[in-house]
C-alpha cells in the first residue's frame, strides 16, 4: 500500500533515470487504456518502489487508478497531493475536480461502515486470540492452584503476640481466617491469567488485504446456509 509519504520521498529525489520513469509512465497509461488496472498499477509501483522521478502528472493517473481498483482513500491521498502540486493550473485539473466529486460518495460509506478500516480494508478477527483481545495462560503467581500463601502468617493461619506477662499467645490470623492461605490476587481463583494480544495490541481485529464490500459475512456456514433459506424460501 502506497502513502504519500511515499510519494513524498519519490519528489525529493534527484536522481537521473528520467528515461526509465518516462517509460514505465507510459506502460501504466496504455495499461489505463487498456483497462487493465492491475498492470498500470504494478508500472506506477515500480516508478515510486525505485524512487524513480515522477511527471506533475503521475499522482493524477495513480489516483484514477487507484479509484479503479476500488482503493479510494489511497485514491483521494493521491489527487490530493496532485492538486498541490500543480493546482488550478493542471493540465488535468477538471478530471481531478471531477475524480474529487466521485470519490465522496464511497469515502463516506468507508467512514460509515463497521467492517473495514479507513482504508477501505475489510477488518478481520486476530488469528491469535480470535478477536478475544487477551490470552490466557497458566497464572505465573499460584501455578493455577487458585490460592497462594497468606503473606501475614506465613501460611500458618496463626500469629503470634507476647502479652503483658511475656507469654507468648497464638492468635487466628485475621487476614486469611486461620485459613493459611487466600484467593490468588492475580488470577481471583480461575487458575488463569491474561494479557494484551501481541499480534492484535489489543485491537481484537487485523487488516486484510480485502476491499471490503460493507456487508457482514457469515461467520460459519450454518449462518450461510440459512440465509440461503431465508431468501429462497
Amino acid at each position: 500500500m502506497f502513502t504519500l509519504s511515499n510519494l513524498n520521498g519519490v519528489l525529493a529525489q534527484t536522481q537521473p533515470n528520467l528515461g526509465g520513469a518516462s517509460r514505465l509512465f507510459s506502460y501504466a497509461l496504455e495499461e489505463m487504456e487498456k483497462g487493465d488496472y492491475e498492470k498500470a498499477n504494478t508500472y506506477f509501483r515500480q516508478i515510486i518502489e525505485n524512487n524513480l522521478p515522477i511527471s506533475p502528472e503521475m499522482p493524477y493517473y495513480f489516483a484514477v487508478t487507484l479509484y479503479e481498483l476500488e482503493q479510494y482513500d489511497n485514491s483521494m491521498n493521491f489527487l490530493n497531493r496532485y492538486l498541490q502540486i500543480n493546482g488550478r493550473n493542471a493540465e488535468k485539473y477538471e478530471e481531478a475536480k471531477v475524480l474529487e466529486e466521485n470519490l465522496k460518495e464511497p469515502l463516506e460509506a468507508i467512514k460509515a461502515c463497521e467492517f473495514c478500516n479507513r482504508q477501505g480494508y475489510r477488518v478481520v478477527a486476530c488469528t491469535t486470540c480470535e478477536g478475544e483481545k487477551e490470552l490466557a495462560q497458566s497464572c505465573s503467581l499460584c501455578k493455577q492452584r487458585g490460592v497462594v500463601g497468606c503473606n501475614k502468617c506465613f501460611g500458618n493461619g496463626l500469629l503470634t503476640k507476647r502479652n503483658v506477662f511475656n507469654l507468648i499467645e497464638y492468635h487466628e490470623c485475621d487476614q486469611c481466617n486461620g485459613e493459611g492461605k487466600h484467593t490468588c490476587p492475580r488470577c481471583d481463583g480461575d487458575l488463569n491469567e491474561f494479557s494484551t494480544c501481541r499480534t492484535c495490541e489489543g485491537a481484537g481485529t487485523l487488516n486484510s488485504e480485502e476491499i471490503c464490500d460493507h456487508k457482514e459475512k457469515p461467520r460459519h456456514m450454518s449462518q450461510l446456509f440459512q440465509r440461503i433459506q431465508e431468501n429462497h424460501p
